[in-house]
């Protein structure tokens, strides 16, 4: 089975989460709100747990100040998840929260009935799909595994967070396509993000943009509104 996107044999489909696959207000006005209610109280009822304190000990480094205690290091969370920083300690704080949502049946996750369809139907075709997301590979598995569709994580071989590197920066794409075992240009790259899209065809691989808002779009890439109009050539 062939799958060809501009003239290259296709291998793997990387997808982005957040106003690609999953409704950007369930990421905004659910997700967000449940992890910051919890924080503090999740973070001193776990502070036993090795990853909590692991947790604790990277805002310490990267605020400068190994000296910081528990409330401080909370305030310095809080201030970065306000301001939705893309940093990794809160990333997997978030994870380890809305794993307890989930767990508890509070969240129900958001996944477009179009983008399961499509990515299905790509599963079924051979091709490999991963996702990369600023949230952390925990959250990512979670929200795949609890959607309001069923649990959608065995479609997925791969998952890429921020340990990887920035979602801006070609060489972090570079880095999955090593990971993955395949060239750049036998990736084809889902976001909503022109920046992600610009850093990704930087490092050759294959963009598509998602724009399901009412938004204006970088011109110099290829925008669809669903995933059914993404241009595969599935024989």
């Amino acid at each position: 089975m062939t799958v060809t996107y501009q003239g290259n044999r296709l291998k793997i489909i990387l997808t982005d989460i957040e106003g690609t696959t999953t409704d950007i207000s369930f990421v905004h006005k659910v997700l967000f709100p449940y992890s910051a209610k919890h924080l503090s109280d999740w973070v001193y009822n776990h502070l036993e747990l090795p990853t909590v304190l692991d947790i604790l000990q990277q805002v310490r480094e990267i605020s400068g100040q190994s000296n910081l205690d528990v409330e401080s290091c909370l305030s310095k969370l809080m201030i970065w998840h306000t301001e939705d920083r893309k940093i990794t300690p809160l990333k997997t704080l978030q994870g380890l929260i809305w794993q307890q949502g989930y767990d508890s049946g509070d969240l129900k996750a958001h996944v477009y009935p179009d983008a399961v369809e499509c990515l299905q139907h790509w599963y079924a075709a051979g091709l490999t799909l991963a996702v990369y997301s600023s949230g952390s590979v925990a959250a990512q598995k979670l929200l795949f595994k609890n959607t309001l569709m069923g649990d959608l994580t065995p479609l997925f071989s791969m998952y890429f967070d921020t340990t990887t590197g920035n979602k801006t920066e070609s060489q972090s794409y570079l880095t999955i396509a090593d990971e993955l075992l395949v060239l750049p240009q036998e990736i084809l790259f889902l976001s909503d993000s022109s920046k992600e899209l610009a850093a990704a065809s930087a490092a050759n691989f294959n963009v598509c943009g998602l724009n399901r808002q009412t938004t204006a779009v970088d011109h110099n890439f290829m925008y669809v509104k669903k995933f059914s109009q993404i241009p595969l050539e599935i024989l």
